[in-house]
């Protein structure tokens, strides 16, 4: 012990010492980086051209070693965190693309990420014009569901009819008249000017004919029900057929079929 303690007292020993350590830290400490940088990171990439707003699912992403030195840009290093989400509506991921933060959103994040993707094949987006008044004081929300009814006049009996037309329509947006969302900003106070909804082709057809009997009076308005709130919900559908019968009576759909 005191050979050891006169060892380390000496200044030359201890300087010696401090000299092979700190070598060693440098040595072990550049090694060290040198791994990193050149120790292969797994990320996901595109395995195929996404279009803006698209959907992005698990067969459009596959992964692939890179080395870290290639990671610019702080791209997305976990698959999970790019499948489910959305390509930004403003940009395209092209095939054998590493996810970028920017270019991958949720679908709330989207501009109409109420929207996309949220009805069945098959359906159609409708707008329908609203007021503040028809919309009962700003209280129909996306996710609510609306009957709708339709009023005319009929020019045969010269008398007015009114009845529900569609039963168990889904809101899907609710827009100002800007085409932002009414409910995006709970401090400022947005005026309705826009339902976003989606019907069956054929009854878009219906609707849209109906929206076009201005010399028939017609007036389209959303009547807000509690259908949902229980659970389940039946499909849209007709409530009415003699409405219906008359709509298709006084109107003709034409359809162009590509032939001449």
């Amino acid at each position: 012990m005191v050979g050891l303690k006169k060892f380390l007292s000496n200044k030359n020993t201890v300087t010696i010492i401090c000299v092979i350590l700190g070598i060693a830290v440098l040595y072990f400490g550049y090694e060290k980086r040198i791994e990193d940088q050149i120790q292969p990171v797994t990320v996901p990439y595109a395995k195929t051209r996404i279009e803006a707003g698209s959907l992005i699912t698990e067969d459009m992403v596959g992964t692939i070693e890179v080395p870290p030195a290639m990671l610019q840009g702080n791209p997305y290093t976990d698959m999970n965190a790019v499948v489910g989400k959305y390509a930004q509506a403003d940009s395209i991921i092209p095939e054998g693309s590493l996810f970028y933060g920017r270019s991958v959103v949720t679908k709330d994040e989207l501009p109409d990420g109420g929207i996309l993707g949220d009805y069945p094949d098959g359906y159609v987006l409708y707008s329908l014009d609203v007021d503040i008044n028809s919309t009962y004081g700003n209280s129909i929300l996306p996710g609510n569901y609306i009957d709708i009814y339709l009023k005319a006049t009929n020019s045969n009996t010269n008398k007015i009819m009114v009845g529900k037309l569609f039963k168990n329509v889904r809101v899907l947006a609710v827009k100002d008249s800007s085409g932002n969302s009414v409910f995006n900003n709970q401090d400022e106070q947005s005026t309705p000017s826009q339902l976003i909804f989606a019907l069956p082709e054929d009854y878009w057809i219906l609707l849209t004919k109906a929206s076009y009997l201005r010399s028939y009076s017609t007036d389209i308005t959303p009547v807000p029900t509690d259908a949902g709130n229980d659970g389940d919900v039946d499909e849209v559908s007709i409530a009415n057929e003699e409405l219906k019968d008359w709509i298709n009576s006084v109107t003709v759909w034409t359809e162009n079929t590509g032939t001449e």
